[in-house]
């Protein structure tokens, strides 16, 4: 039986830094890799996904489908240095919870102008 092929990927965040490298089979989905994403997400971090569905990865360009494996979104990679492939995170969260979070303050405001005539 074949050794089955192991993929080395880091994730870069939106600040520059990284998670990983972690290894990967061929056979591993997108789906797998963003929940090891979410679950080693570092402390102290601005922006912190709170479900794997807020996480969209990039690579070489493109939005990669949860679906794929690694061994179908496999075509460039392992042009970094050391073999290493870098897959670019961006966390959007879902829209719901973003109106949720921002509360509108609707009340009126009082205009106060301090004028003075020489």
């Amino acid at each position: 039986m074949p050794e089955e092929e192991l993929v080395d990927i880091k994730f870069r965040l939106y600040d520059g830094s990284d998670i990983g490298p972690f290894r990967y089979t061929a056979t591993s989905t997108v789906d797998m890799l963003k929940q090891r994403i979410v679950s080693d997400w570092p402390k102290g971090k601005a922006i912190v996904p709170k479900a794997v569905n807020e996480v969209k990865l990039i690579s070489s360009g493109k939005i990669l489908e949860n679906d794929k494996t690694v061994g179908q979104c496999k075509v460039p990679f392992g042009d970094a240095a050391g073999g290493v492939t870098i897959m670019h995170v961006v966390v959007q969260p879902s829209l719901a919870k973003t109106k949720a979070e921002k509360k509108v303050d609707d009340s009126p405001r009082k205009i106060v102008c301090s004028c003075s005539i020489l």
